[in-house]
């Protein structure tokens, strides 16, 4: 279901030979978990911040309560250009759409943010957490060699023991002259470790790579490869491609889905297209066809009777 992913500049993924593995500003509990070492600041930044990439600073933190309200600040205050990334060992307060809460334990995910500037009229912008969906999932296809899914808008789905879960998601908001948009991904939680029974991780997906500077690269390098293919179509979600690829790594099409949608109504349908504005379109029983620009969509059983489907809940 993934769609095929842009090939891996880095030959080499892995750490750098005689770097030491650290955090900024950790101290004599940096080795506290072997099994979870921390991300390597210096070692990232010669990965990902050089000539003509995307990326211009990368910041690493010990903790923080939100990296898409700290990048936020900065985007609004003006200190920070495109291409600037933040990312947390820890979040405390980690925020999803609607504003939902949820935390993990230190440096056993991914939880980062990026600052972008699109240069495409601002009527497109809504594309950018769909492209970032693409971007993600396509680099985890490819390191991590597990099938990633994109529930719509804005979910990462995995499958463990034949149930569809939720690993991660991506956030979206405007901020200074742009946009910030944070992402969030369980790597290496235990069944133990899951913050709800319908989560997951790509550890529990049997990922064959669990490190996070691998996967971190891998991420960003691939955020930066649709968005300027993006950026050169002028954001135009059909000759970019990004569109095309949405749709063949979206988990929800195809589906009997119900839509909750703000001021407390639903509607039930299949969803059968990403129309070209990011929206999702639901075939609905009287023949219609109602496209849905925001709410919570549930994926449903085949017989479904309203239930949702086993292992998927709703954020």
């Amino acid at each position: 279901m993934t769609p095929q992913p842009p090939e891996n500049r880095d030959k080499n993924p892995g750490r750098d030979a005689g770097d030491e593995v650290r955090t900024e500003g950790r101290g004599a509990g940096r080795w506290a978990d072997l099994e979870r070492p921390p991300l390597n600041a210096q070692s990232l930044r010669r990965a990902l911040v050089r000539p003509g990439s995307l990326w211009t600073t990368l910041d690493v933190v010990d903790s923080t309560g939100s990296t898409n309200t700290d990048l936020a600040k900065r985007a609004t205050e003006g200190t920070v250009a495109e291409g600037a990334v933040l990312v947390a060992e820890e979040q405390s307060a980690g925020r999803g759409r609607l504003d939902r809460r949820w935390s993990a334990p230190p440096r056993s995910g991914l939880f980062f943010s990026v600052y972008l500037t699109p240069r495409v009229p601002m009527t497109r912008w809504g594309w950018l957490p769909l492209l970032t969906g693409v971007a993600t999932a396509t680099a985890l296809s490819r390191e991590a060699g597990i099938d990633t899914a994109l529930k719509w808008p804005n979910d990462l789905l995995v499958t463990v023991g034949g149930a569809e879960r939720k690993a991660g998601g991506i956030l979206a908001e405007r901020a200074g002259d742009g946009v910030v948009i944070g992402i969030g991904l369980n790597v290496s939680l235990g069944d133990d470790e899951l913050p709800v029974p319908t989560a997951g991780s790509l550890a529990l997906a049997g990922a064959r790579s669990t490190d996070r500077e691998i996967l971190l690269r891998a991420v960003l390098r691939s955020l930066d490869h649709w968005y300027g293919e993006w950026q050169t179509a002028q954001g135009d979600p059909a000759a970019s491609r990004v569109q095309e690829a949405y749709a063949a790594g979206c988990a929800t099409l195809g589906r009997s889905v119900r839509a909750e949608l703000p001021g407390d109504t639903e509607i039930l349908g299949e969803a059968v297209a990403v129309d070209g504005d990011g929206r999702l379109v639901l075939a609905t029983s009287d023949g219609g066809r109602r496209p849905i620009a925001a709410g919570d969509i549930v994926h449903l059983r085949a017989a479904d009777n309203g239930k949702p489907a086993a292992g998927n809940g709703a954020g």
